[in-house]
């Protein structure tokens, strides 16, 4: 008996066409599982031939039965790879722009209050 749930669609819709998207899904899930050590090599290609045989998703019960969930989320990009290794230490920011951004705040204030002074002398 298939561990899959009645509401997947394998076993919802078994007689509906595989697509070549659900192909190439099931593929890199079959793939993944393979690296991992989930799957030996005979099963791994068991599955790979069953795969590209079915022409139904009910045929796919076999396929999928057993391998581990596919994700439903996104990573967020907050997290995602940003192509550096793991552990290498980023590029120093560049130390000149923030000092030279510091400078120019500092003396925005002091202008304003020498305005402001002249403006109270003005006045008095």
């Amino acid at each position: 008996m298939s561990e899959l749930p009645i509401s997947s669609p394998y076993r919802s819709t078994p007689g509906a066409p595989v697509t070549e998207a659900e192909r190439e899904q099931l593929s890199a899930r079959i793939n993944s599982a393979y690296a991992d050590g989930r799957l030996d090599a005979d099963d791994y290609q068991a599955r790979l031939d069953s795969l590209f045989a079915a022409s139904t998703l009910g045929q796919l019960v076999p396929v999928v039965d057993g391998l581990p969930p596919a994700p439903t989320y996104d990573s967020p990009a907050m997290v995602a790879p940003s192509g550096g290794v793991p552990g290498e230490v980023s590029e120093a920011r560049n130390a000149s722009r923030v000092s030279l951004g510091l400078v120019v705040g500092v003396l925005a204030v002091l202008l304003v209050i020498v305005i402001l002074l002249v403006v109270l002398l003005a006045l008095a």
